[in-house]
């Protein structure tokens, strides 16, 4: 498969030629403080390439000391972006970023120890198509 993604500002545009093996909603107090929310929503492969096709030089990695956590970024906007783990060996995509639709659902939520206190029975509030007014 085939998809392309992008970030918020459009400077930034990259494909990723593979298959997606795993697909986490992460809720460990990095990927909250990553994303801003509840969880963090990462595609895994270990297969697939990533290419860059415009604003490579905006892409921002940054690695938290110490661990192996990383996170990858739009310099402009800020949009979370593709990166790689485990030296090369893992491909992370953070779903949110792809234009390209994605056929699979995610496997499972991981470190549910550390969610939030208000991330509960989220799916039972209300629902809007668009900002309630």
């Amino acid at each position: 498969m085939k998809y392309t993604g992008s970030c918020l500002c459009g400077a930034i545009r990259f494909e990723i030629e593979g298959d997606f093996h795993r697909f986490f909603l992460c809720h460990c107090n990095r990927c909250r403080k990553d994303t801003g929310s509840a969880h963090a929503a990462n595609l895994f492969s270990s297969s697939a390439s990533l290419k860059w096709l415009s604003g490579e030089p905006l892409v921002k990695i940054f690695h938290l000391q110490g661990t192996r956590h990383s996170k990858s970024f739009c310099i402009e906007c800020g949009s979370a972006l593709p990166h790689t783990a485990d030296d090369g060996k893992m491909l992370v995509i953070p779903a949110g970023c792809l234009d390209t639709d994605i056929h699979i659902r995610p496997d499972s939520h991981i470190f549910v120890g550390s969610k939030a206190n208000w991330d509960n029975e989220l799916e039972k509030l209300r629902q809007f198509d668009d900002l309630p007014k």
